[in-house]
């Protein structure tokens, strides 16, 4: 009896100490091994850092993809904390610490200038993970708790791009302008990479409908700013352009377009209920697939990527309805016909038989992928006839200034 029951405590000992063995942090681990189960969604905490609010529809976009993501993930909305209005300063950093505080796993920042404050975080918390969207350092810094996420927005933009090359076709066709007057207008917030490559996107989807097409690109030196992006709007409607998109958060351009009866092509979410005369559409990122796949982790401590870049694939590149009280005739038709060439690979958005700079077509180019203070140029992205847009690091680094794109200013 004295050996039966000496086993069977052997027996029991044993699988107390496996079970123990297998219970992991919350906060997670980049080491790569799987902890699956180690998250409670019952508990888990997620933060959300946003530059501004529901009013600009950037953060409005991001606010919405949290919300989404955790009600797919079953996380209730008292174990969510979404902080908005918080300025590219030490204000990121102290918003991230009172995450922490309060017992997030993982905290997410949706602006470019939040990297620094968060990366600042990541280093004085190692054991929560800190997730940055259009971010650049990530890939350099070498952090296990530190990730930076973008999409391939640029494919969206040139969809976006080949509405409005419809919509130039169809205005030219009617006679209300001439092939010489084909001019876009674009509101742009910075000269950064990030919007170039968002503006040289749209233009080359609509010149690839619309071979006359011209663009001028105008920039208000902020993401948020009502007043100036609808003065910018009405500057490049005044200057000729016939069509405006942007790269600007607020309702400024649709609402300039509508007021002057322009067309317009929005970006982040549909402006037709405000503008239902002018607006033809809208590409976004949906940033729910992201938030899903780095909370999931997160919560059963696995290894985030360090730099995710999602896709049309993914369902991170996507397109609003087509107005088609503002659209040309055939133009969702033509959207679903180029989006299946990329999505084959038929098709890229960078061709470099599609555009010369000064002149002159591009076998090679050496871009800043490797962000440092000198902003040196150290990566070639050019090969196979196109460049590699968000394949080396997910920020866009497309800072090219191709022909027929004039720009009537810059803001740094």
């Amino acid at each position: 009896m004295r050996k039966k029951s000496l086993v069977l405590l052997l027996v029991m000992a044993l699988t107390v100490m496996t079970v123990l063995a297998g219970c992991g942090s919350k906060g997670g681990s980049n080491s790569g091994e799987s902890t699956e189960g180690a998250g409670d969604a019952g508990s888990f905490k997620v933060g959300f850092i946003c530059l501004h609010d529901e009013n600009s529809t950037y953060d409005l976009n991001f606010i919405n993809g949290a919300k989404e993501a955790c009600k797919t993930l079953g996380i209730s909305e008292d174990n969510y904390i979404i902080k908005t209005n918080i300025p590219e300063g030490q204000e990121c950093f102290d918003a991230a610490e009172e995450m922490v505080d309060a017992g997030c796993g993982i905290i997410f920042a949706d602006s470019f200038g939040h990297e620094d404050y968060m990366i600042q975080a990541a280093k004085e918390y190692p054991d929560v993970q800190f997730c940055h969207s259009t971010g650049t350092k990530a890939h350099t810094e070498g952090l296990d708790n530190y990730h930076n996420a973008f999409a391939s927005i640029y494919e969206g933009r040139f969809l976006a791009g080949v509405a409005a090359g419809m919509k130039l076709n169809e205005m030219i066709e009617a006679g209300t302008i001439k092939a010489e007057e084909a001019k876009i207008g674009y509101v742009g917030a910075y000269t950064y990479a990030e919007v170039v490559s968002g503006y040289t996107s749209f233009f080359l989807g609509a010149r690839s409908i619309c071979p006359t097409a011209t663009m001028d690109v105008t920039f208000t030196g902020s993401w948020y700013d009502e007043t100036a992006e609808k003065e910018g709007a009405t500057k490049l409607i005044n200057g000729g352009c016939v069509l405006i998109s942007q790269h600007a958060d607020s309702m400024g351009a649709p609402t300039a377009c509508e007021k002057a009866g322009v067309p317009d092509v929005s970006y982040n979410g549909s402006t037709v209920e405000s503008c239902p005369n002018t607006f033809i559409i809208s590409s976004r990122i949906n940033w729910a697939p992201y938030y899903e796949y780095a909370i999931k982790a997160a919560m059963d401590g696995k290894a985030i990527d360090t730099d995710w870049t999602g896709t049309l694939e993914t369902g991170s590149v996507e397109l609003t309805e087509v107005n088609e009280q503002a659209a040309a005739a055939g133009t969702q038709e033509k959207i679903d016909e180029v989006k299946a060439q990329l999505a084959a690979g038929e098709a890229h958005v960078f061709d470099t038989a599609a555009f010369t700079v000064k002149g002159k077509a591009l076998d090679s180019y050496m871009a800043d992928v490797d962000t440092d203070e000198a902003y040196e140029k150290d990566t070639e992205v050019i090969a196979d006839g196109y460049f590699h847009e968000s394949e080396y690091r997910s920020a866009p680094y497309f800072d090219l200034q191709i022909d027929g794109i004039n720009l009537l200013d810059t803001k740094f």
